[in-house]
């Protein structure tokens, strides 16, 4: 036994919709099994928002008919109402099983399966609708996203071209593809998408925020900051645009703009950790730690960090004094991130607690210095027991940090002192009574992200452009550059790296010189930790720890911050270094 076809109710207003209820009531009121109205009912109830009641009309259905493929894929549809996900998907295996080219069942079915976490099996789903239907949009759009999200991004840039061959001038689909071609870090060709789409739809938002992103990327915050606006004038409750234009505003120094922008997106969509985490960045860049760090702990939510994180048992610390309980910590992001806020594992030994530590190898053995530490442990050996654990960057908020509260009493890691006594050896035929200047130029590339990449870009320099530095001939000049190429030999410095194994080594090295000038890299960290002067070469949107207030920073007591003045302008940055550099003085305990 069959039944007709419902009528399409998906375009009909409120009001269409209940005379269409009205008029069926009334049919089966004088043919009560007329499968027809009954599962039009079932439909009824679900655009209504009814799906308890519903579900009666379509288990109505299902007793005259028990193999109508159509009732029992409209009957799952009602389950997935209220997120019976097992539910549904056996009603659509089922009437996939009466019926195997059932498209639309084979749809809800990979929708099903995907909501529900089971993408694999979801994506198996998708790749028999496209035997069937090998042009259908949705689902090669479903697929392009699964694929997008899992990384799988050459997958997801198949179907995109798949879309396009069959649709070569749909905007929606151009614009998915520059997405796809801008996780793959090809930010020219997506370029060309999104403005290939606006052209084609010029009151598009979605493209504009796209060119915001990719305008932020590259360096061009202002040309983000217009695209922003732009998209948000055509579509102003747009959340992710929001958080986009928010995040141009505080790299162009507008923090408090930024923060506003960033709590309108949140009460949109205050389920996406993504809106979270920068406003946390935007309030700790402001300076309002109270709030922000709080805040911060939705970076373990957030795409790139989500599968860092430690799931543990045990309670994450608070700043509990626990007098002989054993708190983890542990390294989370970079080896900079590690150097500053393993400060604070002192700070948890002072309240009674047995600190254990885990860093990355090149770290662990410089941080056997850090005075209460009772282990230290290089990544990955976790304890076998323990109370207590918390990420480092989480250590600020558990010891309730404000702006006026760093803890910066001075340096809390120390080189070895046979160490740096045999470096002291080894420099004395290299250099008389000059000043002594280590020089870094770049950060790691990170390649394997390549909004990452674009950060070091920005925060890195080419070698050559520290020439004005090293015309200095009064200073010798150092390499500190572990990762890349070597130095030009122009430049004329003396590259000792190939004997630094590990951070420890480098601190030697770096407790026998008078100065360090680098840019935002790990080394900057170590120089402050030792008590090192550094002079911090700063990019214009600067990290939030380093904000825009002055040349100085509470972190480090002997660092000095040199800021871009303007995006990009590093030439302005080392002529004001280079004039600094003419001030400096021999130390004398340098001279033997």
């Amino acid at each position: 036994m069959s039944s007709d076809s419902p009528p399409d109710l998906s375009n009909e207003v409120p009001e269409k919709i209940q005379e269409a209820a009205r008029m069926c009531r009334e049919i089966l009121a004088q043919t009560p099994d007329d499968l027809t109205y009954l599962q039009l009912m079932g439909i009824i109830e679900c655009k209504l928002g009814r799906p308890a009641e519903s579900e009666v009309w379509f288990r109505k259905c299902l007793a005259l008919d028990p193999d109508a493929p159509e009732i029992l894929c409209n009957y799952a549809l009602a389950l997935l109402m209220r997120k019976d996900f097992a539910g549904a998907t056996a009603l659509l295996e089922r009437a996939i099983e009466i019926k195997p080219d059932f498209t639309l069942a084979l749809q809800h079915l990979g929708n099903t399966l995907r909501d529900s976490g089971k993408t694999v099996e979801a994506v198996r789903v998708y790749e028999r609708v496209l035997v069937l239907k090998p042009d259908d949009r949705d689902t090669l759009y479903s697929l392009a996203t699964l694929a997008k999200d899992h990384g799988r991004l050459p997958e997801a840039r198949s179907c995109c071209e798949r879309a396009l061959a069959k649709d070569p001038s749909n905007p929606f689909w151009i614009n998915n593809l520059g997405t796809v071609l801008y996780m793959m870090g090809d930010y020219y060709r997506a370029a060309v998408c999104y403005r290939k789409a606006l052209e084609l739809h010029p009151q598009n938002p979605d493209a504009l925020n796209n060119l915001s992103v990719l305008a932020h990327e590259l360096g061009a915050f202002e040309q983000a900051v217009d695209y922003g606006r732009r998209a948000l004038a055509l579509r102003p409750a747009y959340p992710e645009a929001l958080a986009n234009l928010a995040n141009a505003l505080k790299d162009t120094g507008k923090p408090e703009e930024a923060i506003e922008l960033l709590r309108r997106a949140a009460r949109l969509n205050d389920n996406d950790p993504e809106i979270r985490h920068n406003l946390s960045v935007a309030l700790l860049a402001a300076g309002r730690f109270e709030e922000g760090w709080p805040l911060f702990e939705a970076r373990w939510e957030t795409r790139h960090l989500k599968h860092r994180h430690r799931n543990y048992p045990r309670p994450l610390w608070r700043g509990e004094a626990k007098e002989g309980s054993i708190l983890f910590l542990y390294h989370e992001q970079g080896m900079g991130d590690t150097l500053q806020f393993c400060r604070y594992a002192p700070m948890a030994a002072a309240r009674g607690l047995r600190v254990v530590l885990e860093v990355p190898q090149p770290l662990a053995r410089l941080m056997k210095t850090l005075e209460g530490v009772e282990i230290v442990t290089a990544a990955p050996q976790e304890p076998v027991a323990f109370a207590f654990h918390c990420p480092l960057m989480s250590l600020p908020w558990a010891m309730d940090t404000r702006f006026e509260t760093i803890p910066n009493s001075g340096p809390y890691l120390k080189a070895d002192e046979k160490e740096v006594l045999e470096w002291r050896k080894k420099l004395a035929p290299l250099v008389s009574n000059k000043p002594r200047v280590g020089l870094v130029w770049a950060g790691n590339p990170r390649r394997h992200t390549p909004s990452l990449a674009m950060t070091d870009r920005r925060r890195s320099i080419a070698p050559e452009m520290l020439t004005p530095l090293v015309k200095n001939t009064n200073i010798q000049f150092f390499s500190l550059q572990k990762e890349g190429p070597k130095p030009p030999e122009a430049l004329g410095l003396i590259d000792l790296m190939d004997e630094c194994d590990d951070f420890a080594a480098t601190a030697a090295l770096i407790a026998n010189l008078d100065l360090v000038i680098t840019v935002d890299t790990a080394v900057a960290h170590l120089a402050g930790a030792l008590g090192k002067p550094v002079w911090m070469l700063n990019r214009f949107d600067t990290c939030w720890r380093w904000q825009r207030r002055s040349e100085k920073t509470p972190w480090y007591s002997t660092m000095r911050l040199f800021h871009q003045p303007e995006a990009g302008d590093w030439a302005s940055v080392i002529a004001r270094v280079a004039t600094e550099l003419a001030g400096i003085e021999p130390n004398p305990m340098f001279i033997l």
